[in-house]
C-alpha cells in the first residue's frame, strides 16, 4: 500500500479522560478525536485493544485473546442510552484518579455494572436501543453478531472455563477440557451456558462501542492505527481453541516457546509465547491468520505489525529449556503469507516494526510488499555521522517516530543522555535551546522525508519520565498513565496543525 506524506498521534484508548478511571469509548475518546482533527492530524495510533489481566501486569501485549476488546473500555454512560443501565447504577463513583489507572479499582466499579447491564437485557432484550436495520431488536443483534463472529463463542467459554479454575492456566485443565475433548467442550457449554452468553454479550457491546467511535473517526478525518503482536499468550483462547495453528505437543502444551538469541552484551530473552506451526497453516492458506487480519481490519485503518523479523525467521526454544541459547533459527512463511493476504484483501495497510535488526530479506519482504519500517530517534548514536536513525536521514519509506509506547518519552530520554551524546544531539537539531527539546525533535521528525510522522501525547506535552506508558522487562507501573482532559488545549491543536501544514503532512 502506498502511504501518503501524513502525520499521526500515538495515544492508547486507556490513557484517555474519561470519568470512570479509565479512558473508554465514550466522550473522552470522542473529545481526543475533535482535538486531532482541529490539529489537522491523519491518523490515531493506538495498542492492541484486547483484554487484560493483572497477572501479565495489564500489558495488551499478553491477552486472552487476539480477536476479543477490552471490557474495561466500555463506555458505561453509552449503556445508560441503550437503557440497560439506570444513571443511579453508575453511583457512587469513586475518586479514581485522573492522571493514571488504577486497574483493580476500575474492575472491581466497571464488572459489576456490565453484569448489571447484561441481567437487565436479559430480562428485557428488546427494551434497549441496539437494535438492527431490519427491526429484529437488540437480542436478534447480538445472535447475529455470535454467528457473525465465531471466536466469540470460544472466547466466552474459555473466560467461563477460567473463572471457574482462577488458579489454573488453560495448560493445568484436565486433560478432557485441555485437548478438548466434544464430550467435554459439550458438558462445560451446558454448565457455562449463562456466563458464555454475558461474555457474548460484552463483546457485542464493545463491538458496536467501537464501530461508532470508528465513524466519528471518520467524520473528522483520522484513520486508526492498530498494533498486531505477532505472538499471542500462552493462557489465551486463540492456543488453546486453535492447537493447530501452534507447535504443541500430544497433550496440547508447548513444544517450543519465541524469544531472541543472546547477543553481545546480553544472555538473549526467552518470551514464552507459543510459535506457530507455519507448515501446517500454509496447508489452509494461513486461515487462522486470514481470520485475524479480517477482524483487525473491522477494528483498524491500518495496522503496526509488532516483530516484523518473526515473519521472515524466528528464534525457537525449545519448551522445556529456561536458556535462550538453547534455542534456534527457523524459517517464517515470508512472502506466502501476505500473497495470502493480499488475495484475500487486497493491498493491505500495514506498518512493519524492524527496529533493532538487520536482515536482508526482511528489508526484500517489506520492498516488495511496500510496507513502511519504523525509526525512533532514541535508537540514534547522535555522534556517528549519517546514523539511520537520526531524523534528517530518515527515508521515505519510513514512519518515523518521537517515541513509542516502549521507550521513555523524549524529555526523559534527553535528560538521561550522557554530557557527550546531548551535546551532539544539539548540533544535529541545530538546537540552541530557543524551543522547548521536544518541539525540536517533533519539528526535527515532521520534516523528515518519513512518509508518515508520529508523536506521542506525553511528547506533544514535554512530559518527562514519570509519563512514560511502558518499560519493557518491568511489570510494575505500567500502562497506567492517563491524559487529563483539559491538556488538550486548543493552542496545541493550532501548533500541531501549524507544523503539518508548513511540512505538507
Amino acid at each position: 500500500m502506498r502511504f501518503d506524506r501524513s502525520d499521526g498521534v500515538f495515544c492508547h484508548v486507556t490513557s484517555l479522560p474519561g470519568p470512570h478511571g479509565i479512558g473508554d469509548l465514550g466522550d473522552g475518546a470522542a473529545a481526543f478525536l475533535s482535538f486531532l482533527e482541529e490539529a489537522g492530524v491523519d491518523y490515531w495510533q493506538v495498542c492492541p485493544l484486547g483484554p487484560t489481566i493483572g497477572a501479565a501486569g495489564e500489558s495488551p501485549y499478553q491477552s486472552p485473546s487476539a480477536f476479543a476488546g477490552n471490557p474495561l473500555l466500555i463506555d458505561l454512560e453509552g449503556l445508560v442510552e441503550d437503557g440497560w443501565l439506570e444513571p443511579d447504577d453508575l453511583e457512587p463513583i469513586p475518586e479514581f484518579p485522573d492522571d493514571r489507572v488504577d486497574y483493580g479499582a476500575v474492575r472491581e466499579y466497571k464488572h459489576p455494572r456490565l453484569e448489571t447491564a447484561f441481567e437487565r437485557f436479559e430480562a428485557e432484550p428488546d427494551a434497549g436501543s441496539a437494535r438492527s436495520v431490519d427491526g429484529s431488536g437488540s437480542a436478534g443483534t447480538l445472535d447475529a453478531f455470535r454467528d457473525r463472529e465465531p471466536w466469540v463463542e470460544e472466547y466466552a467459554l474459555f473466560r467461563a472455563i477460567s473463572a471457574d479454575r482462577p488458579e489454573d492456566t488453560w495448560v493445568e485443565w484436565p486433560e478432557p477440557l485441555r485437548t478438548r475433548d466434544p464430550d467435554a467442550l459439550a458438558a462445560a457449554r451446558e454448565e457455562h451456558a449463562e456466563e458464555v452468553r454475558y461474555h457474548a454479550f460484552v463483546q457485542w457491546t464493545f463491538d458496536r462501542q467501537w464501530a461508532a467511535l470508528r465513524e466519528v473517526a471518520a467524520e473528522a478525518g483520522v484513520e486508526i492505527v492498530g498494533d498486531v503482536p505477532i505472538y499471542v499468550a500462552l493462557d489465551s483462547a486463540d492456543v488453546w481453541a486453535n492447537p493447530e495453528a501452534f507447535r504443541l505437543d500430544e497433550g496440547n502444551r508447548p513444544a517450543a516457546v519465541a524469544g531472541v538469541p543472546p547477543n553481545a552484551g546480553d544472555d538473549g530473552q526467552r518470551w514464552g509465547n507459543p510459535v506457530y506451526d507455519w507448515e501446517r497453516l500454509a496447508e489452509n492458506d494461513y486461515g487462522w491468520w486470514m481470520d485475524r487480519f479480517r477482524r483487525l481490519f473491522d477494528l483498524a485503518d491500518v495496522a503496526r505489525l509488532d516483530h516484523f523479523l518473526g515473519f521472515v525467521r524466528y528464534w525457537a526454544i525449545p519448551a522445556d529449556a529456561d536458556d535462550p541459547a538453547a534455542g534456534e533459527w527457523h524459517d517464517g512463511p515470508g512472502r506466502a503469507l501476505f500473497e495470502a493476504v493480499e488475495r484475500e484483501f487486497g493491498e493491505a495497510p500495514f506498518i512493519a516494526e524492524d527496529l533493532g535488526f538487520e536482515d536482508a530479506r526482511m528489508d526484500d519482504l517489506m520492498a516488495e510488499f511496500g510496507f513502511p519500517g519504523m525509526r525512533v530517534p532514541q535508537y540514534a548514536n547522535w555522534t556517528e555521522a549519517g546514523n539511520p536513525y537520526q531524523p534528517m536521514h530518515y527515508p521515505e519509506r519510513v514512519v518515523g517516530y518521537t517515541s513509542t509506547h516502549d521507550t521513555d518519552t523524549w524529555v526523559g530520554y534527553y535528560e538521561d543522555l550522557a554530557p557527550e551524546e546531548r551535546d551532539a544531539l544539539r548540533y544535529n537539531l541545530g538546537y540552541g535551546g530557543d524551543r522547548p527539546i521536544e518541539w525540536a525533535i517533533i519539528e526535527e521528525v515532521w520534516s523528515s522525508e518519513a512518509i508518515l510522522a508520529m508523536t506521542t501525547v506525553q511528547d506533544l506535552l514535554g512530559l518527562g519520565s514519570d509519563a512514560r506508558f511502558n518499560e519493557p522487562g518491568t511489570v510494575d507501573g505500567n500502562w497506567e498513565w492517563r491524559v487529563e482532559r483539559d491538556a488538550l488545549s486548543d493552542d496545541l491543536a493550532g501548533r500541531l496543525r501549524e507544523l503539518g501544514e508548513f511540512h505538507v503532512r
